[in-house]
């Protein structure tokens, strides 16, 4: 933390400048890096969505008081499970997971239960969310909002991006009566929306990912910048222009996504490597290291990104790497994954891992007239969790790139979503 204080109050004594004495001009070439796609962080996010849509499926079911939805009181979650199939077909694809029946009060209505594997993933589920609540989620939520400008966001801000931060679906209310410490839940003056905000500031929890990792680095007296991990495509990296390019980026100092940025050019470089700090630190906080580009959108304004936000997710590729998988693009942190896996695996994630394993045990396939329920493994809860078919489809690295298909690809913040 010493080479973050140091910077703090450098910027301090710099506001009292005028802004042409300290601050950095644009000196970074400009590197135009074509966007190339990666099929294994691509086959990733098509996994994920589904297994995404089946957790919220599930809340949404459990919620129900009798534990019976009918199809037509899930089709507004349609949009934002963000399938690319219609809901009733992707909810009989999964047997295992959800049980059809008729309506009790309309017969000619089909109407969903969760089946028995689904209930004890969701039991289970509940119970890590319990024990880790006070701590893991709290501080996930904590940082969220302590990167905030007004250290304060909407609820409904919040709520698309409960799955990714691995939040309960009650973290409006649970978190604040869990820790009234950190949260205060209060009403907007303007139109009375709930909004969740920090009763404090915590001093421990205002370490970023970046410093972490670095954090033997920190512990001894240096003016080194802190790096952050490149991952390039094939070709990128040995490139003489990025590589002088990348060079330049990391003598910048390091402005910790918690730090005030108010002294600071909007227009200097300085600020643009603290941008891209603030979305790594983002992506941190996630679960899985991944998000939708429209949950950052809805955030820009109180995470001080810019207007064209995705021009950084191009311009350091090495960094993120953004999938036009599933109708949607989706921005995911380069350094979470190694060889199709996560680096650093969530008990949330082993649980959404063996979630995935129980979809793929029980597939309804329809076709010539007949249907068919293949069961791939006795056991649901094995110790594999399908270990052996995620091998078979995601065992691959970097190197693999090279059988990719390169294409020119200018994505910016006006490209259509689904």
């Amino acid at each position: 933390m010493l080479i973050s204080s140091r910077t703090l109050a450098l910027h301090r004594r710099r506001r009292q400048q005028p802004w042409w004495r300290w601050s950095p001009q644009r000196c970074l070439v400009k590197v135009r890096l074509k966007w190339v796609k990666n099929r294994g962080l691509d086959h990733i996010i098509d996994r994920d969505t589904n297994v995404k849509a089946a957790c919220l499926l599930k809340d949404a079911i459990a919620a129900a008081p009798s534990g019976l939805l009918s199809a037509r009181s899930l089709a507004p979650l349609q949009k934002n499970l963000g399938l690319t199939v219609p809901l009733l077909r992707f909810l009989r694809r999964y047997p295992t997971l959800f049980h059809e029946q008729p309506h009790p009060r309309f017969p000619s209505l089909p109407a969903f239960s969760l089946a028995p594997a689904s209930l004890l993933l969701h039991r289970r589920e509940q119970d890590a969310f319990v024990s880790t609540l006070p701590d893991d989620s709290a501080h996930r939520l904590a940082r969220l909002l302590m990167m905030a400008r007004s250290r304060a966001l909407p609820v409904a801000s919040i709520s698309p991006l409960r799955y990714d931060l691995g939040l309960p679906s009650n973290f409006s209310s649970a978190l604040p009566a869990a820790r009234p410490d950190l949260f205060t839940l209060s009403r907007r003056r303007s139109d009375g929306a709930p909004v969740l905000s920090l009763t404090a500031w915590p001093e421990h929890l205002a370490v970023s990912a970046l410093q972490i990792r670095h954090r033997d680095a920190l512990a001894q007296p240096s003016t080194a910048p802190l790096v952050f991990p490149m991952k390039f495509p094939r070709d990128y990296g040995s490139m003489n222009k990025v590589k002088a390019w990348m060079e330049d980026f990391h003598r910048l100092p390091y402005v910790s996504p918690y730090e005030d940025t108010s002294g600071i050019d909007p227009q200097s470089d300085l600020m643009e490597k603290h941008v891209v700090g603030v979305l790594h630190e983002f992506l941190s906080l996630t679960i899985h290291k991944k998000t939708k580009r429209t949950y950052l959108r809805s955030l820009r304004e109180e995470l001080g990104l810019p207007h064209k936000f995705t021009r950084i997710f191009n311009r350091y590729s090495g960094i993120f790497y953004l999938s036009l998988k599933c109708k949607t693009i989706t921005v995911v942190l380069r350094e979470g994954y190694e060889r199709g896996k996560l680096v650093e695996q969530h008990p949330l994630a082993l649980l959404r891992d063996k979630f995935y394993y129980v979809m793929r045990t029980g597939i309804l396939y329809r076709g010539k007239g007949c249907s068919k329920l293949a069961f791939e493994e006795d056991d649901l809860f094995g110790e594999q969790v399908g270990v052996d078919n995620e091998q078979q489809h995601n065992d691959f690295d970097e190197a693999d790139d090279s059988s990719d298909e390169e294409e020119y690809y200018e994505l910016d913040d006006s490209d259509a979503e689904g």
